[in-house]
Parts: C-alpha cells; sequence; structure tokens
C-alpha cells in the first residue's frame, strides 16, 4: 500500500474544471470524472449536455451518483496530505538554502519564522518568544521572515517604510511624507498591499482559468488524437477487406482466364490424337498390304501370281488427308475480354464494399430516437413505446397546440440535434408511401406544406409502391433496382450533409449537400395514408445493428 501511495501526485485528483482536488466525484457515461457541483453548474448553464473534456454529447441529462471508489482514494489522499503537513509542522528544521535563518542561533541556525523591522533581526520560533512576551519588545513590528531586512528601511531617514506615496508610487517612511513628499497622496502600506493584492488575486484567478482552458484543450486534442486513432484503424480494417475481396476476384479471373485457355488447348490436343490414331491406323494397314504385294512380287509361280494378281490390283480403302490439319486454337482477344470482364466484376464489387464500409462509418453515430405525439396528425397511430407509425381513418379528438401537424399526416422525433453527427434507420417494408428525413424546428406545421430545404425539410419519399424522389425542389426521381426494407438517415450537422441509405443493400439513396444549418433539427416521419389497407404497415424506428460486410 506504502508503494502505492508514493506513487500518488495531485495531479491524479484534479477536477478540470474548478482545477481543485475532487469533491464529491462523479462519473459521466463516456468514463470522465468531475466534482458533482462542477459538472451540474456546466451543464446548468450550457443548453447541451455535454463532455467538457471530450466533447461527447448526452441527449438525455445522465443520473449522477458519486463514485465510492473515487471519493474514498481521494479522501486517504487528504488524510496523507494533512499527516505530513502536521509532522513536519511540529519539528524545527535547519534553514535550508534559500530560507531565511535565525540570527540569534549559534551553532546549527534554525530556520526563521518572524523578522523584526525595529531590531532588524529574524528569529525562529524559540528566540522569537521576547518579542511574543516582553512589554518593550511586543510593540516592535514583526513580519514574515525575510532577508535584506536592509531593504525595509528608509536609506535617508534610517525609518521603517511604512506607508505608501500613489503620487510617485513608491514606499516611504514617516519623514518622508513631512519632509520629501508634501501635498503627495499617501496610505498605509497594508492598504496598498491589500488594493495590489486583490489585483493580483483577480490576476492569479484569471491565469488559472487561462491554465484550465488548456488544461481542457490539452483533453480535447488528446481525445481528438485519440479518435483519429480509432477512425485511422477502421479505415485500415476496411481497406485491408476490400482489398482483400478485390484480390480474391482477381485471382478468381486469374483461375478461369487461365482455365479457358487449357480447355482450348486440351481441345485440340484431344482432335490432334484422334486424327493421329486414324492415321496410326491406316499406316498399319498399308504395311499389311505391302507386305502382301511384298510376297506376291516374289513369288516365280506364274500360274499363282496371275490368279492372286487381280485381287491385290485394289488398293486399300484410305482417307484423303491432304485437307486436313489441326490449326491451333485463336487466343486472340481471349485476355482482353477476360480484363474487361474483370474490371466490370471488381467496380461492382468496389463499389459495394465501399458503400458497406461507408454505411458502417455513419452507423457508429447512431441515436435512440422517439416519436413526438405532441407533433403527430390527429389521425397517426402511434405504439406505447413511441418508436412505430400508422396512419388510421378516424381523426382522434387532439388539442390542435401550435406543434402539431394539420392536416398533413406527419410526425416529428422527440430529440432535437444543432450540432455533430447523428444516424437513425427505419423499417418501410410493406409500404406503398411513405416519407423520411429530417425537418428544422422552426418549420410550419399547418395547411399544406411545401416539403423542400428553402422550408425547411431534407427528405426523401415513395409513392405509389414504386417511385422514388428526392425532395429537393424540383424534386429528383431516385433509380433503385430494388425499394429498401430499412432506410437509414445520416446529418452531418457541420458539414451541411443529409444522406440516406438502404440499409440491405448497404447502398446510397441519395445525399444533399451543401446545406446551411443555423437552427435546431429534428427527425421526420410520414406514413401517409393507409390507402384502404394497402398502406397500413407501420413505420418503425429501429435499433441499429452495424452491417456486417459480405464475403464474395
Amino acid at each position: 500500500m506504502s508503494a502505492v501511495s508514493n506513487l500518488r501526485s495531485e495531479d491524479q485528483f484534479l477536477c478540470c474544471i474548478c482545477l481543485d482536488v475532487f469533491t464529491d466525484p462523479v462519473s459521466i457515461p463516456c468514463g470522465h470524472n468531475f466534482c458533482k457541483n462542477c459538472i451540474t453548474q456546466h451543464w446548468d448553464m450550457n443548453a447541451m449536455c455535454q463532455c467538457p473534456m471530450c466533447k461527447e454529447t448526452f441527449y438525455t441529462r445522465p443520473q449522477l451518483r458519486i463514485n465510492t471508489l473515487l471519493s474514498e482514494v481521494v479522501a486517504q489522499f487528504r488524510r496523507e496530505v494533512q499527516q505530513k503537513a502536521s509532522s513536519s509542522s511540529s519539528e524545527q528544521q535547519a534553514a535550508k538554502p534559500g530560507e531565511v535563518p535565525c540570527d540569534i542561533c549559534t551553532g546549527t541556525r534554525l530556520k526563521a519564522l518572524k523578522s523584526c523591522l525595529v531590531c532588524q533581526e529574524s528569529y525562529c520560533q524559540t528566540h522569537l518568544e521576547p518579542h511574543l512576551t516582553k512589554k518593550g519588545l511586543k510593540r516592535h513590528q514583526l513580519i514574515d521572515a525575510v532577508e535584506n531586512l536592509e531593504g525595509r528601511m528608509c536609506k535617508k531617514h534610517d525609518k521603517p517604510l511604512e506607508l505608501f506615496c500613489k503620487t510617485d508610487h513608491t514606499c516611504v517612511c514617516m519623514l518622508c511624507s513631512v519632509l520629501d513628499h508634501k501635498n503627495h497622496e499617501f496610505v498605509p502600506l497594508k492598504d496598498e498591499y491589500e488594493g495590489k493584492k486583490a489585483e493580483l488575486e483577480k490576476t492569479e484567478a484569471e491565469i488559472q482559468q487561462m491554465i484550465q482552458k488548456r488544461r481542457l484543450k490539452i483533453q480535447q486534442i488528446k481525445e481528438s488524437v485519440k479518435m483519429s486513432k480509432g477512425d485511422a484503424d477502421r479505415q485500415k480494417a476496411e481497406g485491408v477487406q476490400v482489398f482483400t475481396a478485390l484480390k480474391k476476384s482477381v485471382d478468381r479471373g486469374l483461375k478461369e482466364l487461365i482455365k479457358e485457355i487449357e480447355d482450348k488447348q486440351e481441345t485440340t490436343e484431344k482432335r490432334a490424337e484422334g486424327l493421329i490414331k486414324d492415321l496410326e491406323q491406316e499406316i498399319s494397314e498399308l504395311k499389311k498390304r505391302r507386305s502382301e504385294v511384298e510376297q506376291l512380287s516374289c513369288s516365280e509361280d506364274h500360274l499363282h501370281l496371275l490368279q492372286s494378281f487381280s485381287s491385290m490390283k485394289a488398293a486399300p480403302p484410305t482417307k484423303d488427308w491432304r485437307g486436313v490439319s489441326v490449326p491451333p486454337p485463336s487466343y486472340e482477344g481471349t485476355v482482353v475480354r477476360a480484363v474487361a470482364q474483370l474490371e466490370e466484376t471488381l467496380r461492382k464489387l468496389m463499389k459495394k464494399k465501399l458503400f458497406e464500409a461507408e454505411l458502417k462509418r455513419v452507423q457508429q453515430y447512431a441515436v435512440d430516437v422517439t416519436l413526438d405525439p405532441d407533433t403527430a396528425n390527429s389521425k397517426l397511430i402511434l405504439s406505447d413505446d413511441e418508436k412505430q407509425v400508422h396512419c388510421g381513418d378516424v381523426r382522434k379528438k387532439l388539442p390542435d397546440n401550435p406543434e402539431r401537424f394539420s392536416p398533413c399526416p406527419n410526425v416529428l422525433g422527440k430529440q432535437s440535434f444543432s450540432s455533430g453527427r447523428f444516424y437513425f434507420e427505419v423499417q418501410v417494408k410493406g409500404k406503398t408511401a411513405w416519407t423520411l428525413g429530417v425537418a428544422r424546428e422552426s418549420i410550419n406545421r399547418k395547411g399544406k406544406i411545401p416539403l423542400c430545404p428553402q422550408d425547411g425539410f431534407w427528405t426523401v419519399w415513395l409513392r405509389n409502391g414504386n417511385e422514388y424522389r428526392a425532395l429537393a425542389g424540383p424534386p429528383v426521381p431516385l433509380c433503385l433496382q430494388s425499394g429498401p426494407e430499412m432506410v437509414g438517415v445520416f446529418v452531418d450537422y457541420e458539414e451541411g450533409l443529409v444522406s440516406f441509405y438502404d440499409v440491405g443493400a448497404a447502398g446510397l439513396i441519395h445525399s444533399f449537400t451543401g446545406c446551411s444549418f443555423i437552427h435546431k433539427l429534428h427527425p421526420f416521419f410520414c406514413p401517409c395514408k393507409n390507402d384502404g389497407g394497402k398502406n397500413s404497415a407501420p413505420l418503425i424506428i429501429c435499433p441499429v445493428n452495424q452491417t456486417e460486410s459480405i464475403n464474395d
């Protein structure tokens, strides 16, 4: 335990807001610690609940509980500091270099506690006793021990410097005020000291605040570097994944090319083997015939030769081989076609992998979104958990408050965002019409509402089961190969970006870029009319599960 205690330093137990040792330390969800009162006041003074160190934003104010373990460690640290201070104060120490020694001590000179401006000497605890008890000495002026007592005496009048001349901004004695500084403004040294001390305390507070800001900036930079490293690691992992998939595709294309060439060569070789076999068969028959001819030509039997000649006269049937050949297979264009096909495959694969990586990146900024009943049109039916909404046929009797949409079947999310990045996903499966996106808090909610960026809406919609558009003013038709069942919405407030993703296909549907956000943004939902039951499926806000890459 002592070894651990020796490693402790005050910096380990400092609150970065008040720059003092923790009082009632609490931990917030990002893992950083603060005094309970400090973080409470900090959040009371700011619009958002944000960590002063890492800038993580909490959209619901965290409940603060005392960190009992850290509280016990801080208490132990305080006790150790107090014990150390009390033990050092109980022993009189010999004057060290830089400390004022007692002028009366002989031998080992102890550390002086006070200096007398009258006697012009400094005293340790023992030798200070007469100035505290004897009547004549008790009137002498004592100050904390200092060196160079001569410097505290007026060189001209050999009197203590007791006044401050505000006219000449210098310290003077009583005789100076009468003889050399007539008609000047004077104040006691103590009064000027108090004024200057107050100025110094103000300056110290300002410096302390500057130190605090710089410590916070250091922490922010460290957190930024940490986040940057995390992003770099993720990018490297995504790069390895994409290039590994590309390499597999290239290897597969090369294997297919080699097989095509080898198949052509094998076909050529098999044809050649068949022809050679036929030729060798005919050669065998011709050799047999030649042998018969040789035997007959050697016969001296006139009758036998003449009788056999007629049967030998006709040559054995043979094939006309003059036009037969085995041309080498044509490989012209084989490599070019294979490369072109590979390029197309790689283009599609790379696009797919990059969209998967992009979707995984934005999914890191997922937030918990719920529907706001106070904004819901009176025909809309919300689930108890405020995660699902569909349009009914009957208008409910609800107060027509300014926040409520009327007559359009729209509803906003409860959560608002005025900085940073956020992402949420909505299931649209089974619907023939819907509108999704984000909207300014200050939008018009009554009457016919134009859904366009100029009026504070950044949305995409589906109509008639297969007509997709980005409502950019004028609307932009979207060509989607298949209708998405889950739509992801991502917003980068500072970048002015709103993007929509087909989560199932890991593809980008549309992006609004170059937006200028200066107001709070809310998630926006419109399940559209029931359409006689054809569009009765609800819009469902779903928890975000990071998309897993598909290995090809």
